[in-house]
């Protein structure tokens, strides 16, 4: 074949690089985040088949749509094909070579596809340098750059700058353009990403996905992912699910009902480094000194995978959503209840204390908007203590909230929220007791912990004290969120006002802290929809309903579903119910998102 007749399949030669490119990048998101799971060759042999029938077939078409109509121009009319594609190979290079690489190093951090949802905290790009170092950086940036140089150089030097306009061609390209047709047609109306799951993990299903699908697919989700259960019936009405006026109280857990409050809100702090919730034994000492003084909850799930979420799962007593970040959206913080401003309307002062900048996310604005009346952030600390990757360390900020305790005008009651940083990425702490850097993060602040409430012991505000300590959300730490125990989250309440130290079996859910706390203070709560006061005696239907991008569970006595939502399939069901919980998740979720 000459060089003339070879120009005419420059579009094969295209579509078979980006498969490559396509194979390569699985090959290499299954190497980089192999410890996530365990699985074999086989296994991952099988994810890579899956993902390029299922989905790279029809999505290197779609990215190769511009090459192939302009080559049909290029037929009849004569002008320099490759100079004109060199723009759309560079963009197309960049795009895809990104949406690669940040899909595959992300999701060590994560858990799931790279989607819409990440371009929330891009807008804070803080959040992503704070957390590794500038070496990872620049090695995932150099491998970026050489990925989008082998799609975009090769791409240009298999264009032609023009087409042969012969009857052999012309015939040919119009049978290549059947074909096409077909796959665009294909790939556009009906190719869906749970086409390519199969009975296997949730990490191999991940793999298999095409990362550039998955990433254009996730956009229409955060404006209605609601709107596919909008027939759902579980045989339950949200009013026995999230009945109104649980305003009595079976359980009296204070001894006054206007105590003060310090609750302390702990990056990650997920029950898998809590021994007595089953968790790794020798991380959290301080935890298991405390949890005997005091009111600790034995089945407390947090909402969400997020802090974000967690936040207005917290603060406001809301259900939090798999891909929309209520936080960051001042146009519904107006429709949210706030903790703190029933508190301040009981004459609370309110105050906030987060060691870093209040700007990821929308925090400060969600804050101001919830009644918190003084916020304490970065800018409260001298530039010497601000020596963490995220502002100031847990031991200087521990401390912080102690003294504003301390020095607080005791003829006024006060609610105040310390929010923690130091067990997050990249596990820098200055703290070395255990050789897992992960581990020690945790123990660090664990250690942070032990040190604050002793401290608070000595004031003479701890017989009116109630401290509540509570994790925003989980850590994957060798766990995947297929495991119920993600969710599963210590939470104890502790200080001079609590009653007596037990244990509290009670099923509940993060955002159920609101209605149960204001519950014991005699503090109306009818205006937090999703909150449920679990110590009351209609609390009758006990269940969680947690979520993650791609899914939700719902766990109550008769066990536990996880449902993945892209996939429209359980991921758990143990043991087998008829779908009911699943029903009842799909009806919480739709009922939720129209808000």
């Amino acid at each position: 074949m000459n060089y003339e007749l070879k120009k005419i399949h420059f579009l094969e030669y295209l579509y078979c690089l980006l498969l490559l490119v396509f194979l390569i990048g699985r090959v290499g998101f299954i190497l980089y985040n192999h410890h996530i799971d365990d699985f074999s060759f086989l296994d991952a042999l099988v994810a890579c088949k899956d993902g390029l029938l299922g989905h790279d077939f029809f999505i290197a078409p779609m990215l190769l749509a511009v090459p192939w109509l302009l080559s049909l121009v290029a037929l009849h009319r004569r002008f320099n094909l490759r100079l004109l594609l060199i723009p759309y190979y560079i963009i197309m290079g960049i795009v895809v070579g990104a949406i690669i690489l940040a899909d595959t190093v992300m999701y060590e951090f994560w858990q799931f596809k790279l989607c819409a949802v990440v371009l929330s905290y891009a807008a804070s790009p803080e959040g992503a340098t704070n957390s590794v170092s500038l070496a990872f950086i620049l090695w995932r940036v150099v491998a970026g750059l050489a990925l989008m140089a082998l799609i975009a150089v090769p791409c240009i030097v298999l264009t032609p700058r023009s087409l042969p306009s012969d009857t052999g061609s012309r015939l040919w390209m119009r049978n290549i353009s059947i074909v096409w047709t077909f796959l665009l047609v294909v790939g556009t109306l009906y190719i869906r990403i749970g086409d390519v799951y199969a009975e296997r993990r949730l990490f191999l299903n991940h793999a298999a996905v095409n990362p550039v699908y998955a990433f254009a697919a996730s956009f229409p989700i955060e404006k209605d992912f609601g709107a596919r259960y909008r027939k759902t019936e579980c045989g339950e009405s949200l009013a026995e699910l999230y009945p109104d006026h649980l305003d009595d109280v079976a359980d009296s857990l204070l001894t006054t009902q206007r105590p003060d409050i310090l609750l302390v809100f702990i990056e990650s702090f997920g029950g898998r480094f809590v021994e007595e919730l089953g968790g790794l034994p020798g991380v959290a000492p301080q935890w298991s000194r405390l949890i005997p003084e005091g009111i600790f909850w034995t089945n407390y799930y947090s909402n969400s995978f997020r802090t974000d979420r967690g936040t207005v799962s917290t603060y406001s007593g809301w259900l939090s959503y798999p891909t929309l970040s209520l936080m960051k959206h001042p146009e519904m913080h107006h429709q949210l209840p706030s903790l703190a401003k029933s508190l301040e309307h009981e004459g609370y002062a309110t105050a906030y204390l987060y060691a870093g900048p209040m700007t990821n996310m929308g925090k400060r604005d969600y804050l101001e908007n919830m009644h918190f009346r003084q916020l304490y952030d970065d800018t409260a600390f001298a530039p010497e203590e601000l020596t963490g990757s995220w502002g100031a360390n847990d031991s200087t900020s521990a401390m912080k909230a102690f003294h504003l305790i301390a020095q607080r005008d005791t003829s006024q009651r006060f609610f105040l929220a310390y929010q923690t940083l130091s067990s997050h990425e990249p596990w820098r702490v200055p703290y070395h007791r255990l050789t897992d850097e992960k581990l020690n993060a945790f123990a660090y602040t664990d250690h942070c912990l032990g040190q604050l409430v002793d401290s608070l012991r000595t004031l003479p505000q701890w017989d009116n004290l109630l401290v509540i300590l509570m994790p925003d959300h989980g850590f994957l730490y060798e766990q995947s969120y297929e495991d119920p125990e993600f969710f599963h989250s210590p939470m104890l309440w502790t200080g001079g006002a609590i009653r007596s130290p037990r244990r509290m079996p009670v099923l509940m859910n993060q955002s159920d802290l609101c209605a149960t706390l204001l519950a014991q203070m005699g503090i109306p709560h009818d205006d937090f929809p999703w909150s449920r006061n679990v110590l009351s005696s209609r609390y009758v239907r006990p269940f969680v309903y947690c979520n993650f991008p791609a899914g939700y569970m719902v766990l109550d006595p008769t066990g536990t579903t996880i449902y993945d939502l892209t996939a429209d399939e359980p991921i758990l069901e143990k043991p087998f119910d008829d779908g009911q919980r699943e029903r009842l998740g799909k009806q919480i979720l739709e009922t939720s998102a129209q808000f």
